[in-house]
């Protein structure tokens, strides 16, 4: 903070909150904050009866309950104080940003990922375990995908997604954060919505799923040929696979995350079907689903030991089908580390 220049640190609702204090503030028009100067010791302002909720930790943070009567933005600008610059969270409502400023009227204010993104984004070695316990528990349910010992024909999108959800939770999640499931053409859409579609024989099958363990996320994406591919997706899923494979063995320390993006993109683009990868090859991953790095063209971040991230290019013909093959890794000066297991061959079933 005081390389940044930030006076305070101010967190609500979202990720950092829980990441430096171990407790997750309920979205409510109660304000929830926690106040962090960068010269003295940090508070968490809790509505009183959402205070129960909190694992007080004192060398950490005292806490300050408030009361129905007493307003929680007067009770912030007064622990902030007279300050010049104050960085508050990404995910705070406007509506307490917005009546803050009011308060503190001399103060700048700057988002905390400013401060927080960069402190997130190397993970430790219990973090980096912590996101291979969820990475095997994905891939134990990817890998019955794969055998076929999860039933694809015949049940629609939704029922599908629900089935993967539920092995997700069965396989020791907290909750699902997503689970796409997109068959034919609905598979051109990357974020397809699972719906009524029924999944039959001959369909192409797009699975991308995660969620939290123990509070880090997981996060694969596999797909699967129901009966014999047709020569196009076979070709395609080649190339798809080498490019993948390409761009994890580009991910070292040092390379920028824009090199990446590029080692895949190159190969899909050589095989004639650049125009058809239509988003980044990756997004870093931790306490939530998508947070820094970014494997896109326009970051030059050198990746560093500790950065975690998902390689996932993918390529997407309208109306007819998509495919795209994902893994989580980790940057470490061994090279990089893949935490997911499952097969990354075109499962034929």
């Amino acid at each position: 903070m005081v390389d940044a220049s930030v006076d305070a640190l101010l967190l609500s609702v979202g990720a950092d909150l829980p990441w430096l204090c171990g407790y997750e503030a309920m979205p409510l028009e109660r304000l929830t904050m926690l106040v962090v100067p960068n010269d003295g010791a940090a508070t968490l302002v809790v509505p009183r009866l959402e205070a129960a909720r909190v694992t007080e930790r004192s060398a950490l943070f005292s806490l300050r309950p408030w009361d129905e009567t007493e307003d929680p933005v007067a009770i912030v600008s007064g622990l902030v104080g007279r300050r010049d610059r104050v960085a508050i969270g990404d995910h705070t409502w406007a509506r307490f940003l917005i009546d803050l400023q009011s308060a503190m009227p001399s103060t700048t204010f700057t988002k905390a990922t400013e401060i927080t993104g960069p402190l997130r984004m190397r993970k430790d070695g219990s973090e980096v375990e912590a996101l291979r316990r969820a990475a095997h528990a994905a891939d134990r349910v990817a890998t019955r995908l794969r055998a076929g010992e999860i039933e694809l024909a015949g049940r629609t999108e939704a029922e599908v997604s629900a089935e993967l959800g539920r092995q997700l939770l069965d396989e020791g999640h907290d909750r699902v954060n997503f689970s796409i499931v997109a068959t034919g053409g609905n598979a051109a859409s990357p974020h397809h919505h699972p719906g009524p579609t029924v999944i039959a024989p001959g369909d192409l099958l797009l699975c991308d799923f995660g969620g939290t363990m123990a509070g880090y996320c997981s996060d694969i994406t596999r797909c699967i040929s129901l009966g014999e591919p047709s020569a196009e997706v076979a070709e395609a899923y080649a190339v798809l696979h080498a490019a993948q494979q390409a761009a994890v063995a580009a991910a070292t320390v040092g390379t920028s995350c824009s090199d990446v993006d590029a080692v895949a993109r190159r190969r899909i683009a050589e095989a004639g079907w650049g125009d058809r990868f239509i988003h980044r090859t990756g997004h870093g991953i931790g306490v939530e689903a998508h947070e820094d790095p970014y494997i896109v063209s326009t970051n030059s971040l050198p990746l560093a030991p500790g950065h975690a991230f998902s390689i996932e290019p993918g390529i997407y013909v309208d109306d007819r089908w998509g495919m795209r093959l994902e893994d989580i890794v980790v940057a470490t000066d061994d090279g990089p580390d893949v935490l997911n297991r499952a097969g990354h061959d075109l499962a034929v079933i």
